[in-house]
């Protein structure tokens, strides 16, 4: 249940009247699946902001465990205090991952959470007598994070430009996306594309990219198995995580899954490499873990890391003032509850079937998009001039930009995404509603994405 002053007066809220882009509203209250300005406008959270609140907005039950935790205290510092909500979610997030993946370490942020994930494979190369691992590989059009070891690993240029020349090496391969595959497998397949093949191509990379760098240097392999801002909603290929968790395995690579975006439930499964089958050494999650009530993510790690790490140094060399956060965690639990109690993953799993056959129905056959891809609640249509020759929109249109500016006008939040194609060119609207959006909502959201992305493409070709 969610509380807030009642839907229905504001249902008839006039959309847009007077916003102007570039000019942001002041945010006033939220209810369910919407969010409501200062100046009474209504906004359907197709989203979920930034694919966070996971809950909707002002859960009852939620902010009531929030209140009842502050009411004892904030915050038991964690060199001196264990407490029984860091406890309590301790367990719980076990049991979701299954498997040896047991143990963590809780922080504020998703980019918290990747730059934890990457200093345990370090400490833990180190603590098995390999001192000489030290590099990371990870891909092209992802994102990790915006400390600076996670820009460092991420290929977003347009995220990291700035900071050339300061950042830790990057290793980088090529995107693992069947619509756009690397230019390699193009030229070697004749240009025809099979997913499988593409997924063995990618993962060949993997290999060729640690002999090249030489298997003793190489610590750890990160990838997003749906990759969220930098490429939008983009699922690994078929068989590549299983073929990439076995070249991981034959040369002593520790494989790290950045699910911030697409974990906890987001993609249908609690994991998102559940979906392929696969256990990673180490994961990174956020965002959706307390659903934006309190910053909050962890990093995850197996069972069999944590031996060495403990007998040599007496615990992980990563954690920050906040780790472990009381509230945050109080708010984790009452989250995580609510997830497991009404069955959300699966009804992630379930209705996302019907979002991909609503986004289907109204968008496939339009002559401007080219690609409609995704997982569960998280999905992206890819916006194209040339559908044949997936030829991006011209950057300096800024397609993706206008879209978000008119779904908003129009009252819909929606995640936008430039640059996915080479960096500069490639526009994407990701939609990843609240696990709580009924079908209705889902119609909604569906048919403004639809009318806005018409009236952008009369606006730029008319």
């Amino acid at each position: 249940m969610s509380t807030g002053p009642n839907l229905a007066k504001n249902a008839a809220a006039q959309q847009g009247a007077d916003w102007q882009p570039g000019e942001l509203p002041k945010v006033d209250y939220g209810e369910g699946c919407y969010v409501f300005d200062t100046k009474g406008r209504r906004y359907i959270d197709g989203s979920s902001g930034p694919a966070v609140y996971s809950l909707g907005h002002a859960n009852t039950e939620v902010n009531e465990a929030i209140k009842r935790q502050l009411d004892r205290i904030a915050h038991g510092y964690r060199y001196t205090f264990t407490s029984d909500p860091l406890e309590e979610l301790t367990a719980m997030v076990a049991a979701s991952c299954g498997g040896g993946l047991a143990n963590m370490t809780f922080v504020s942020s998703g980019s918290e959470a990747v730059e934890s994930c990457l200093k345990i494979a370090l400490q833990y190369q180190t603590s098995i007598g390999q001192k000489s691992r030290r590099l990371i590989i990870s891909r092209e059009r992802s994102w990790h994070g915006n400390t600076m070891g996670a820009t460092s690993i991420s290929g977003f240029y347009a995220r990291r430009e700035a900071f050339e020349g300061a950042m830790m090496p990057s290793n980088f391969l090529s995107p693992a996306n069947v619509y756009r595959p690397p230019a390699g497998y193009l030229a070697q397949s004749g240009g025809k594309i099979d997913p499988v093949a593409v997924g063995a191509y990618c993962a060949q990379e993997l290999e060729n990219k640690i002999l090249e760098l030489g298997a003793d240097k190489v610590a750890a392999f990160i990838f997003e198995p749906v990759v969220g801002a930098a490429g939008g909603c983009v699922p690994a290929p078929p068989g590549y995580a299983r073929r990439v968790r076995e070249i991981c395995d034959k040369y002593g690579v520790l494989m790290i899954a950045d699910e911030v975006m697409c974990g906890a439930g987001r993609t249908g499964t609690w994991r998102a490499l559940e979906h392929d089958g696969v256990e990673p050494d180490i994961i990174s999650v956020a965002k959706g873990l307390a659903a934006g009530y309190v910053p909050l993510g962890v990093a995850i790690y197996h069972s069999r890391l944590k031996a060495p790490m403990f007998e040599k140094y007496g615990g992980l060399l990563t954690g920050h003032t906040f780790t472990g956060h009381t509230l945050a965690c109080a708010a984790g639990v009452a989250v995580q509850k609510i997830i497991q109690r009404d069955h959300l993953v699966a009804k992630v799993r379930e209705d996302g079937l019907y979002l991909e056959r609503q986004l289907r129905a109204a968008l496939a056959d339009h002559p401007h998009v080219g690609d409609i891809r995704g997982r569960g609640f998280f999905w992206a249509i890819e916006i194209v001039q040339d559908r044949t020759a997936k030829a991006a929109f011209d950057p300096k249109l800024a397609v993706y930009q206008r879209l978000r500016d008119t779904c908003f006008r129009n009252g819909l939040i929606c995640y936008p995404v430039g640059g996915n194609v080479d960096g500069l060119a490639g526009d994407i609207a990701i939609i990843s509603p609240p696990f709580i959006a009924t079908r209705g909502e889902i119609d909604e959201i569906v048919d403004i994405l639809k009318t806005s992305l018409n009236q952008v493409l009369k606006e730029i070709a008319p």
